[in-house]
């Protein structure tokens, strides 16, 4: 080993590695709205891709504790890169639990779901703009809020479709799905919201 190394600092690319797990989050929950419009997924794909999210969320941890300099404070990284996690995993839960519930998507929850991904395609670009001046980040992630707005009138359309179905069972299982949903957008907001506020603390 080179002596000199010892007195160099690690530079691991910190926000490269965090992209790289949004990465596996766009994937997910891309593969998430393909199920929620109507395609064949399986449990076991969601499955997968959660546990490679886990693990480029652990290299990214890893990365952390060796990196002496970073482009943004490492509680951020930390906050964001936990709830890219939550994101990915809450969406192969839902999958998960409709198929328990014996309860199929329907085109509410196909809406919620699209717009779900796209908000996290959006966090992307925002953590994308954080090694620059900063207004790309903003700007992507205000995106990212705007389209879990858009998503509340799929929640309540599809909560005011339940009023009217009879079978009691279907009607506590869908309540339940788009519930789950909604809290998935909950959590992209709060991502997309740690991004403004990194970007607030170093101006």
């Amino acid at each position: 080993m080179n002596p000199r190394r010892w007195f160099l600092p690690e530079t691991p690319d910190v926000l490269g590695l965090l992209r790289s797990q949004l990465g596996v989050a766009i994937e997910g929950t891309g593969r998430f709205a393909s199920w929620a419009g109507g395609e064949d997924v399986e449990l076991t794909e969601m499955r997968e891709i959660q546990r490679r999210g886990e693990l480029a969320q652990r290299e990214l941890l890893n990365a952390l504790r060796i990196a002496f300099v970073i482009p943004i404070e490492p509680e951020d990284l930390f906050t964001i890169s936990q709830g890219t996690s939550r994101i990915l995993g809450a969406a192969a839960g839902l999958v998960g639990e409709a198929a328990v519930l014996k309860c199929g998507p329907d085109e509410e929850l196909a809406g919620m779901a699209a717009l779900i991904a796209t908000s996290v395609e959006n966090i992307d670009a925002a953590v994308g703009g954080l090694d620059s001046s900063g207004t790309r980040a903003t700007v992507e992630a205000d995106r990212a809020i705007e389209r879990v707005r858009e998503l509340r009138g799929y929640y309540y359309r599809g909560m005011a479709i339940t009023l009217e179905l009879d079978n009691r069972g279907e009607r506590i299982a869908r309540r339940e799905l788009y519930r789950r949903c909604s809290r998935i957008g909950d959590t992209a907001v709060d991502v997309a919201e740690r991004v403004i506020y990194s970007v607030v603390k170093q101006s």
